[in-house]
Order: C-alpha cells, then sequence, then structure tokens
C-alpha cells in the first residue's frame, strides 16, 4: 500500500434511511407477490397505519400510492427494460431485487421524480432491504435505465408492430401478450380501438360514488364532497380530484356507497327491463361483496319488491348484510350455492347472476390480475359460469327476466356462455339491453351489452337480459 494510501482518511460506514414512502410501496409490492394479495386491499390499511404514525401526510400518501399501482400497470413494459439492462435472464433475479428495480424504473420513467433523486432514493431504498451488496446492482441497472426516457427504452424493447402485432402492444402497454388478443377478439376493429383500450388499462380510474334511491340523494353526497355527474346513470357522482369516500356521512351510513359506473348500468338496466305480472320478489344470486346487491334492493323498494341476495361465500355474505343494512324495503341474504339453490323453480320475477370470471374488465382497478391470471383459468370458471346461468333460468318465473353480467369482456366468458346455456336449457330468449342504458353511446350490435373502460369510462362490464319463455 502506497504512502498516500495509508495517509487518505477511512471514509465511515453510513447507515442507510428509511424513506418511509418507499419502503411502504417496498412492502405492498411484496404482499402482491409473495401473498397474492390485491393492492386495493392491502394498500390502504398500510396507508392507515403509516398515517397513524404521524410522520405520513396526503403528499406522502399520493406518492405511495402512485409508485405501487404505477409500478403494478407498468411492470411488463420495466420488466423488458430491466431485461435489456442486466447479463442474466430475468427470472434469475430474486423477487425483492426486481421490486426495487421496477419502483426505480417507474420513478425514472413515468414520474417527474428527478434521475438523480429517482436513483438514490432507490439504492437507499435497496441498502435497507437488500443490503449493500444487492444495491450497487440496483445502483448500475438504474443508471442504465436512466440514460433513455420511456419513448426511447420501448422502441428499443418492443418488437415492431408490422411484425408482431400482439407482442408489440403487449410490451408497449404492459399487457401479457394472451390478454391482448383476448381484448382484440372481443372488441375487434384496428390498431386505434385496442391500443385505447390498452391505454385506457393503464389509467387511474375515478372513484365514483352512488346514492342509493330512497335513502340518499346526488345533491347530498355533491354537498358533501367535490365531485362531477356521473356519465351515465342517474345515481353517480365521480370524484374526480380523489379524496376519502369513507369520510362523507351518506357512506359511512350505508345511504351511499362507492360503485363503478358499469356496475350501476348493469343494475338498473335488469331493474329497468318491461315485465309483463307480478314484480315483487327478486334476486342477487352471486350477491358478494354487496354493490350491486344494496342498488337492487333500494330500486326494489321503491316499487313494494323484496330482493332476495344469496352469496355462497359465508364471509362475503357478510359484507353484503352489511351493504344493505338500513334498507327500508324487505330484504333478506343468505349463505347458498347458487349452483344448488335451497329457492323453488320460479320463484321470482327478476334474477340478477354477475357470475365469477377473469376480472379482466377491472384491470384499471386491479392492475396485478393481468399478470396474475392464466389462459386455463377460463377453463375453470366455465362449468361454474354455465351452471349459475342454468339455474338462474330455473329461478325465474315464465316471463321474468335473468341478467347474466361478467366484469370481463372475455368472449369465452360472455357471448359464449350464453349462447351455449340457451342451446342446452332452452326456454328462454335473449331481449335488446341497450334501450335499457339511454344515452349510453357504442353499445354495440346488441341484443347484449359490453361496456368498455375508453368508450364508457367504466368498467368492461358485460350484460346480457334473457326472458324465460316456457
Amino acid at each position: 500500500m502506497s504512502e498516500q494510501a495509508r495517509r487518505r482518511p477511512h471514509k465511515p460506514y453510513r447507515r442507510p434511511q428509511k424513506d418511509p414512502v418507499r419502503m411502504l410501496a417496498f412492502e405492498a409490492l411484496r404482499a402482491v407477490d409473495e401473498r397474492d394479495a390485491y393492492a386495493n386491499l392491502v394498500l390502504p390499511p398500510l396507508l392507515k397505519k403509516a398515517r397513524d404514525g404521524g410522520n405520513f401526510d396526503g403528499r406522502d400518501a399520493a406518492l405511495a400510492t402512485e409508485l405501487v399501482y404505477g409500478t403494478l400497470r407498468r411492470q411488463g413494459t420495466y420488466d423488458a427494460i430491466i431485461s435489456a439492462c442486466i447479463d442474466r435472464p430475468l427470472r434469475e433475479v430474486d423477487p425483492p431485487v426486481l421490486d426495487v428495480l421496477a419502483l426505480g424504473a417507474h420513478q425514472l420513467l413515468g414520474t417527474r421524480i428527478p434521475t438523480h433523486a429517482a436513483v438514490s432514493a432507490s439504492v437507499e431504498l435497496a441498502r435497507v432491504v437488500l443490503g449493500d451488496g444487492r444495491a450497487k446492482f440496483v445502483n448500475a441497472v438504474l443508471r442504465k435505465i436512466s440514460q433513455q426516457d420511456l419513448d426511447a427504452w420501448v422502441a428499443q424493447v418492443a418488437p415492431p408492430y408490422d411484425q408482431d402485432a400482439e407482442d408489440h402492444l403487449a410490451v408497449v402497454h404492459s399487457h401479457p401478450r394472451w390478454v391482448v388478443s383476448a381484448l382484440w377478439d372481443a372488441l375487434g376493429g384496428g390498431r386505434a380501438g385496442i391500443e385505447d383500450l390498452l391505454e385506457a388499462d393503464n389509467e387511474r380510474p375515478e372513484v365514483t360514488l352512488v346514492a342509493r334511491p330512497g335513502r340518499s340523494t346526488t345533491e347530498e353526497l355533491a354537498a358533501a364532497t367535490e365531485t362531477l355527474p356521473g356519465r351515465w346513470s342517474p345515481y353517480a357522482l365521480r370524484m374526480a380530484e380523489g379524496g376519502e369516500p369513507g369520510a362523507i356521512e351518506a357512506v359511512k351510513d350505508g345511504r351511499a356507497g362507492v360503485q363503478d359506473e358499469g356496475s350501476q348500468l348493469v343494475a338498473l338496466a335488469l331493474a329497468n327491463a318491461p315485465l309483463d305480472g307480478s314484480d315483487a320478489r327478486w334476486l342477487d344470486g352471486c350477491a358478494g361483496p354487496g354493490g350491486k346487491a344494496a342498488l337492487l334492493a333500494a330500486l326494489a323498494s321503491e316499487r313494494g319488491a323484496a330482493l332476495l341476495a344469496s352469496e355462497k361465500q359465508p364471509h362475503r355474505a357478510r359484507l353484503v348484510e352489511r351493504a344493505l343494512a338500513g334498507n327500508p324495503g324487505p330484504y333478506q341474504v343468505i349463505a347458498a350455492d347458487g349452483t344448488r339453490p335451497p329457492w323453488r323453480p320460479g320463484s321470482f320475477d327478476r334474477v340478477l347472476m354477475d357470475v365469477p370470471c377473469s376480472g379482466l374488465g377491472a384491470l384499471r382497478r386491479r392492475p396485478e390480475a393481468r399478470w396474475r391470471r392464466r389462459p386455463e383459468d377460463l377453463d375453470g370458471f366455465a362449468p361454474l359460469q354455465r351452471g349459475l346461468l342454468t339455474e338462474a333460468l330455473r329461478a325465474v318465473r315464465v316471463g321474468g327476466i335473468v341478467g347474466y353480467a361478467t366484469c370481463s369482456p372475455h368472449l369465452a366468458e360472455t357471448r359464449v356462455v350464453v349462447d351455449d346455456v340457451l342451446k342446452k336449457v332452452g326456454g328462454a330468449e335473449l331481449i335488446d339491453a341497450r334501450p335499457l342504458l339511454p344515452g349510453v353511446p357504442a353499445l354495440g350490435d346488441g341484443p347484449d351489452i359490453q361496456l368498455w373502460p375508453h368508450l364508457h369510462g367504466t368498467d368492461a362490464m358485460y350484460l346480457a337480459l334473457l326472458r324465460r319463455t316456457v
């Protein structure tokens, strides 16, 4: 060792500093990865705990939320970019390291955080959660990423559209290739439409409120918080600036709720379908967690009808009970399997079956679902969806109406199910649902309805209305 080196003062070790915002974001991403948790369920309690600690304000909460959801929405794109910056397959990188890298990539490419701050904060996070050795790896990768903006990286890592259109869209818009293909099949049309849809999936959805008729009004909600009118539902208000819906008195009391406008429209279309004869008994056969059931119960109450809300899972049935508590009209909540129902055939005038599905229609709200689902999952849902629709047609009286709904636009979960059951069971006919949603544009050729995030600002809800004929 040279004399000069011996004289150079030794630099003391600096302990890494914990950044509460990025620590919280990392913790949420690890829960999504390790426990198959959903960010919209994991994040609120983490934010509440941080706020209760007294060192976390509204701006911190907003940044943490953006980091989590932004990273999850763009995960596929960021993975492709990270892969181009390392010398090993992505699968050989430990998942916690990938989470730190993805958080860093989002700060560099998807936010206005200055480059130096994004890199240094991510490296500091890596030192805390990964150790100094792997933090050096994170630093090297993020410095490579910082050399180009998002557009330049996408141009480098995405295959050309004219060589592989679906793979190009998958990388550019951060969706698995099979999801791109399924959405494109359901949407039809050319490149512009599918790109608009995929872009809409990556936008932060507005919080939409529902004023349950007879229990609250849109005027009451508008007076309680800053809102915009709903686009289509007369009971909807949009919290365009965000905010805490749980702080609104009517929401606390259950007289109003948080409900996507597409979900409201499904309930309204079923309730407004023309009906000859009695209209006294309604059924929600897959009622959990209770949003549609609460709206249906309120609408039924105004007509003197009673709602039976059935949910197979007891814990979800309790959520339905909570959502319906205080409804002025008669209702009942039970825990029952809709494929083996306890009610007699022909017992109801109106039936809603909002069946379990892949959830591909709600990727704005649950961005992680696009990476969690697999094409083979649809095979698992298929028998259940057909069984529930078959029992719904048995449950309704002759002349009564069944609404078959899914929060998925995948053809295998929508039109294919309806067509198969009509062929097998018979005794029912499709009725045109489009006139039941006056003012709502771009509802397609009918008779069923498919809503879209890019066309309607809603989740991609599907609805077919069937009338029992014999």
